[in-house]
C-alpha cells in the first residue's frame, strides 16, 4: 500500500492504463503508414474498416476481464481489509476523543501545554526507537494486505499473457541452482549504515548499527554516551561478596574534581544520562570539568558474580545493608585508586601541593534509595574508622524515613511484614526474569505512549496507587534500561527492608529477625539506628525535596534534616514542585541549576580533615555501648 492506494486498485489502474496505451499504439502506427503509403484503395479501406472493428473488439474484451476480476477479488479485498479499517476507527475515535477534550481548556494554557508536551515528546523520541504490540499489529495486517493484493496481480498479468507466463517458469527452474548457492552465502546480521561526523575530520564516515528484529530499543548507557559524542568508560568492580557491578565512567583523567552519581530503585546509571546533553546531570557535571562516576547498584537481571553458578535465591539475598556497606565501599576504593593513579602519572608534582593523601575532591549526587545507601555508607565508615573520601552529599528526595505515606503504602507494608518467612520461599525478588516477558512489557509501554487514552488510564492508575505523585511513571517505562536483554529489579529484602523503615518509624539497619541473629551481626539484639548516628557525617549536605512527591514526602526529608541539625552536621535543606521521578527522568533546569552549585561549594584546596567534635561524640557513643 503505498500513498494510501491499495495494491489492488493499482493493478485495475495498470490494466486500463496498459490497454489504452496499447490502443494508442496501434493508431499512430496506422497514421504513420498512411504518411508514406500510396492513397487508400477500396480494398486497403476495407482492411482498415476490419483493424478497427477487431481493436474495438479487443478493447471490450479487456473491460469485461476487468469487470470480472473486480467481482472475483472484491469480496477478498472487503475480507482482507475489515481488521484494518476497524483499528483505524477506533485509533482515530479515540485520538478525536482526546483533542476534544483537550481543546476545552484555556487557549494560552493549552498553548503552554502544547509547547511542554512538545519537548517531552522530542526528548522521548530521542531515547526511545521502539514500536508497540499494537503497531507490530497494524503493520503485520498491511504487509499481509498488501502480500495478497501482490500475488493477485501477478497472478492476473500471467493469466492476460501466457507467453510471459511460460517465461517466468522457465527464469524461476533456471536460476534455482544459483539461488540456492547465494542463500547459502548470505549474512545473517544486516548492517544499517549511518553517516557521522568525526571528532577532528568533518569528512562524513560510515558507522554500521546492528539491526534490531523485534524493533526493541536495548541501548546502553554507553551507547547514549558515546553517540552524544562524550568519552566513556567502563570498569568492573567486584565487592567483598563477590558480586559484580559496573561503574561507568564520563573521564577527565587530568580533573582533580570527581562527582559520583548513584542511582534509586528500579533504576540504573540510565537515569541520570537519560535527558540528553542540555538536562542530564552527568553531562552537565561533565561540562563543569568534572570526572564522572556513574554507579549501579546490584540487582540486574543478568545476575552477574564471581560463582557463575549462583542460584536466583542466592543472588538476591541481600537488602540495603549490602548497598551501603558493600557496593557503595567498593566502587569507591575503585575510584579512589583509579584516581590516584592518574593524576600521579599525569600530574607527577601534585603531591608536593598538597598535604593530603587523597590527591582530588570527590562528591555524591544521590536519588532516593541511593541516598539511604549513601548515609549508611557514610555512618559505617565512620564507625568503623575508614575514610570515605567524599566531600559534600546532594541527596534528592532520600529514602529512609517513610512512616509519612498514603494507605497503599501502608498495606504494603503489613503484608511484607507479616507474611515475610513465606514470600521470602515464594518471591526473591521482583523483577521480570524472561527475555520474552521483557520485551513485551517494552512493547506495551510503546502503545501507552501511540495510545493516550490507555496511557493516560494507566498514568492515573500510577499515580493513585503511589498516592497520588504526578511523576510520568509511563514515560519511564519507555526508557532504554528497561530493554529486552537487562532490567533493574528489587530483592525482596529491600523491600523488606524498606516496610521495616516505615513500620519502625526509624532509619534502621535491616532487622534479621530475631536477637540472636541481630547480635551476630551488629552485636546487639537490635539493628543499628542510623538516624542517632547522623553526628558521625562531617562532610556537607544538602538535602532536597520535592513539594509534589507523594513516594518519599517533604515531611520525611525534613525528618532527615531536623536530626542532622540536631547532630550539628552542616546540612541544608531545599524544596522544588517537582514529584519523585523528575528528579532523574525529566528536565528540570532549576533543579540542575542548583545540584550544579552546590557542588561548586566545595574548596578544591581544602584539606580532608577529620572533625574532632564528631570524634569525641563518636568515642562518647562507644563509651556508652560498652558501659
Amino acid at each position: 500500500m503505498e500513498n494510501g492506494v491499495s495494491s489492488f486498485n493499482q493493478f485495475i489502474h495498470e490494466l486500463s492504463v496498459d490497454s489504452d496505451n496499447s490502443s494508442l499504439e496501434y493508431s499512430s502506427g496506422e497514421e504513420d503508414s498512411d504518411r508514406f503509403d500510396c492513397p487508400p484503395s477500396p480494398a486497403s479501406q476495407s482492411s482498415r474498416t476490419s483493424e478497427a472493428g477487431f481493436a474495438k473488439y479487443s478493447r471490450h474484451q479487456m473491460d469485461w476481464i476487468q469487470y470480472i476480476l473486480l467481482l472475483i477479488l472484491f469480496p477478498v479485498k472487503l475480507l482482507l481489509c475489515i481488521p484494518l479499517h476497524l483499528f483505524r476507527l477506533v485509533y482515530y475515535g479515540v485520538s478525536k476523543a482526546m483533542s476534544i477534550t483537550g481543546n476545552k481548556r484555556p487557549s494560552h494554557l493549552h498553548a503552554h501545554k502544547r509547547v511542554l508536551s512538545l519537548k517531552d515528546h522530542i526528548i522521548h523520541r530521542a531515547t526511545d526507537r521502539r514500536r508497540g504490540v499494537v503497531e507490530d499489529l497494524h503493520q503485520g495486517i498491511e504487509l499481509s494486505i498488501e502480500a495478497v493484493f501482490d500475488v493477485v496481480h501477478k497472478a492476473a498479468h500471467l493469466l492476460i499473457s501466457p507467453s510471459e507466463a511460460f517465461g517466468t517458469l522457465f527464469r524461476l527452474f533456471s536460476s534455482h541452482e544459483s539461488g540456492t548457492k547465494e542463500d547459502c552465502d548470505g549474512v545473517e546480521d544486516t548492517p544499517i549504515y549511518s553517516a557521522t561526523l568525526g571528532e577532528n575530520d568533518p569528512t562524513p564516515t560510515q558507522r554500521n548499527v546492528k539491526y534490531q528484529p523485534l524493533n526493541t530499543d536495548a541501548r546502553t548507557c554507553q551507547d547514549v554516551i558515546t553517540d552524544l559524542g562524550y568519552p566513556y568508560e567502563a570498569i568492573r568492580v567486584i565487592t567483598a561478596d563477590g558480586y559484580i557491578l559496573l561503574l561507568e565512567r564520563i573521564p577527565r583523567r587530568d580533573s582533580r574534581k570527581a562527582v559520583y552519581l548513584q542511582h534509586g530503585v528500579f533504576d540504573s546509571s540510565m537515569g541520570w544520562v537519560s535527558n540528553g546533553v542540555v538536562g542530564s546531570p552527568a553531562f552537565a557535571a561533565y561540562d563543569q570539568g568534572y570526572d564522572v562516576f556513574l554507579g549501579n547498584f546490584r540487582g540486574l537481571v543478568s545476575r552477574e558474580h564471581v560463582n557463575k553458578n549462583i542460584s536466583s535465591r542466592q543472588y538476591w539475598r541481600y537488602s540495603i545493608n549490602e548497598h551501603g556497606t558493600e557496593d557503595i565501599p567498593a566502587m569507591i576504593d575503585k575510584i579512589h585508586e583509579v584516581k590516584t593513579a592518574e593524576l600521579r602519572l599525569t600530574k607527577p608534582d601534585i603531591e608536593e601541593e598538597t598535604d593530603d593523601d587523597q590527591l582530588y575532591n570527590l562528591c555524591a549526587i544521590c536519588h532516593s534509595l541511593g541516598g539511604a545507601g549513601m548515609m549508611m555508607y557514610v555512618i559505617t565508615q565512620r564507625i568503623e574508622g575508614k575514610p570515605h573520601r567524599l566531600s559534600r552529599l546532594v541527596l534528592l528526595s532520600p529514602a529512609g524515613f517513610h512512616d509519612d505515606s498514603n494507605a497503599v503504602f501502608s498495606m504494603a507494608e503489613l503484608l511484607l511484614v507479616l507474611l515475610a518467612p513465606v514470600l521470602s520461599l515464594l518471591v526473591p525478588a521482583f523483577y521480570i526474569p524472561t527475555r520474552f516477558f521483557r520485551m513485551l512489557v517494552n512493547k506495551l509501554a510503546r502503545d501507552l505512549h501511540n495510545l493516550p487514552a490507555v496511557g493516560g488510564l494507566v498514568q492515573t492508575l500510577m499515580s493513585y496507587v503511589v498516592g497520588g505523585d504526578s511523576s510520568n511513571w509511563v514515560g519511564v517505562l519507555g526508557l532504554p534500561h528497561y530493554n529486552t536483554n537487562d532490567m533493574p529489579g528489587v530483592s525482596f529484602r529491600v523491600a523488606l527492608h524498606l516496610a521495616q523503615m516505615k513500620r519502625t518509624g526509624r532509619f534502621r539497619m535491616f532487622d534479621y529477625g530475631s536477637a540472636s541473629a541481630n547480635m551476630e551481626v551488629y552485636g546487639s539484639p537490635m539493628p543499628l539506628d542510623l538516624g542517632e548516628h547522623y553526628g558521625l557525617i562531617d562532610i556537607p549536605v544538602d538535602l532536597v525535596a520535592g513539594q509534589k512527591d507523594k513516594v518519599i514526602r517533604p515531611s520525611m526529608v525534613k525528618k532527615h534534616y531536623k536530626l542532622m541539625k540536631g547532630a550539628g552536621v552542616d546540612v541544608s535543606y531545599n524544596e522544588f514542585e517537582y514529584a519523585h521521578l523528575d528528579f532523574t527522568f525529566s528536565h528540570r533546569e532549576e533543579l540542575l541549576s542548583y545540584v550544579m552549585s552546590c557542588l561548586l561549594l566545595v574548596d578544591p584546596n581544602k584539606k580532608h580533615q577529620v572533625n574532632q567534635r564528631v570524634v569525641r561524640s563518636r568515642r562518647k557513643g562507644q563509651v556508652a555501648t560498652s558501659g
